[in-house]
C-alpha cells in the first residue's frame, strides 16, 4: 500500500489511488485529487456529486453506481459524464475520498 499527500496530509491509498480510510479525507483535498485526475476546477455541480457520494457511502458502506447517481443525485447521467469523464462513479468516488463503488471496473 502506498501513500499520497493531499492538502498537506499524507494518506494511505490503494493501488488505484482510492483512500483506504475515507475518514482522513476533507474538502480541501478534493481540488488536488480532481486536478490530478484530469477533472480540473471543481464547480458547484461537482460538489453536489461529491457530497452525495460521501453521504451514500456513510449510509450504505459503498458509493452509488452511475445508474443510481443518475436516478437519485439530481444530476443526469449525461451531465455526470461531462463533469467526470472516463467513468463518473469511479472518478467521483476517488475525488470524494471513498472506496471504488461495487460494480465499477
Amino acid at each position: 500500500m502506498s501513500t499520497k499527500v493531499y492538502a498537506g496530509t499524507e494518506v494511505p491509498v490503494n493501488e488505484e489511488g482510492f483512500f483506504t480510510d475515507p475518514g482522513q479525507w476533507h474538502d480541501d483535498m478534493a481540488a488536488e485529487i480532481a486536478r490530478e485526475s484530469g477533472v480540473g476546477e471543481l464547480t458547484e455541480r461537482h460538489w453536489v456529486i461529491i457530497r452525495f457520494m460521501r453521504k451514500e457511502f456513510a449510509e450504505k458502506g459503498t458509493g452509488p453506481t452511475v445508474r443510481a447517481l443518475g436516478k437519485t443525485s439530481g444530476v443526469s447521467v449525461k451531465e455526470l459524464y461531462q463533469l467526470f469523464p472516463k467513468g463518473p462513479a469511479k472518478l467521483a468516488a476517488r475525488i470524494a475520498g471513498i472506496p471504488k463503488p461495487r460494480g465499477c471496473i
